[in-house]
């Protein structure tokens, strides 16, 4: 996918400082004789970061491992990001990333139907392995963690701030990713939930997916929505990354009284609720993914076991509004924080 300046990487050298600053503190010896189990110190621990393809919102995932490569003192962290969304392509990455000497893995799948053979394949070989940005489909994670935003929450949130700009009435169009996803599926439940609770007042004027595959295709799609319903709807709710910013720029352009309510923190999503163009977005956690799933990774492969194997954390999403458009980092610096202790209180079972 072709990619937009944003300006989530802002926020990532304070976030690291508070969420990976207190994190050196662990280290493990090299070989657990009383079980024969082989664990790795920090220095021997090389992380890979895989996203399924590229796409703007993991950009963080690349600053935050070379920052957390510091701090904790690791052997490496890459980022690859060359799988182009294809399951099989990203089989074979992750195999020469083994080969390379990589051997703890946060993978965010192509496909969440068909993952958990992934998971099960490096866990197999003893690799320490965590599904970081997406859960697989349905209920079991064969990885050894989940850390990902909650996305039907996350799309409810988004929804119920619609319909509060919209004044609680009204039309409202949502615009998603690719249909056959299980976390579009989520993310679409979770919109019509916030409908359904308006009693009628709000009606879902449509549906549009598969529209998150490049900017082009993204504007192209709200242009087309514009010409055909623009005067018909009071409410956009975006749900994925590229109709975001098409709505958010489309809408300005074409001057209509259409409240916008986006998903992440593209350049000119804020520059938009600055200018009481958008009315909101609902943030990720990209940066609290990366630098928490990283800091377990390290504690797996240094011989810490996960409490409950496949446990599904919800990274966060955060509501921006322009009442908190300059000061909205600050929450999810603390939920990272808070993710952190999670892991170390509640979600690694570790010797001492």
């Amino acid at each position: 996918m072709k990619q937009r300046p944003f300006t989530r990487l802002g926020g990532v050298a304070a976030l690291l400082a508070l969420a990976v600053g207190t994190m050196a503190g662990c280290t493990r010896k090299s070989d657990d004789t009383a079980t024969g189990t082989t664990t790795r110190k920090p220095d021997q621990v090389k992380i890979a970061l895989v996203p399924g393809g590229a796409h703007p919102y993991f950009q963080p995932w690349k600053a935050t491992g070379a920052k957390v490569k510091t701090d904790l003192g690791l052997g490496d962290v890459t980022f690859n990001e060359t799988s182009d969304w294809d399951q099989t392509k990203q089989n074979d990455v992750l195999k020469s990333l083994a080969a390379q000497g990589y051997n703890a893995f946060g993978v965010f799948g192509v496909s969440p139907e068909n993952i958990n053979a992934t998971f099960e394949d490096l866990t197999r070989q003893g690799y320490p392995t965590a599904s970081l940005g997406s859960c697989p489909a349905g209920d079991i994670d064969k990885a050894g963690f989940c850390l990902s935003t909650d996305v039907q929450q996350a799309a409810y949130k988004a929804a119920q701030a619609a319909i509060q700009a919209m004044g609680g009435q009204g039309n409202l169009v949502h615009l998603t990713g690719n249909k056959v996803d299980s976390n579009t599926q989520r993310r679409i439940a979770g919109v019509q939930k916030a409908v359904d609770e308006t009693g009628g007042k709000v009606k879902l004027l449509q549906t549009v997916t598969d529209v998150d595959k490049d900017l082009q295709s993204a504007q192209k799609a709200v242009a087309d929505l514009l010409a055909a319903k623009g005067t018909q709807m009071q409410g956009i709710v975006n749900t994925a990354y590229n109709p975001a910013v098409a709505s958010a720029d489309g809408v300005k352009q074409a001057k209509l009284p259409i409240k916008v309510i986006a998903i992440d923190d593209d350049q000119t999503i804020l520059a938009g609720i600055k200018d009481g163009s958008v009315a909101g977005t609902v943030l990720q956690n990209p940066v609290g993914q990366a630098s928490v799933g990283s800091y377990a990774l390290m504690k797996l492969a240094g011989g810490c076991t996960m409490s409950k194997p496949g446990v599904a954390v919800d990274s966060g999403s955060f509501v921006v509004t322009k009442a908190n458009v300059d000061s909205y980092d600050a929450e999810r610096q603390a939920k990272t924080e808070e993710l952190r202790k999670a892991f170390d209180s509640q979600y690694l079972t570790c010797k001492n």
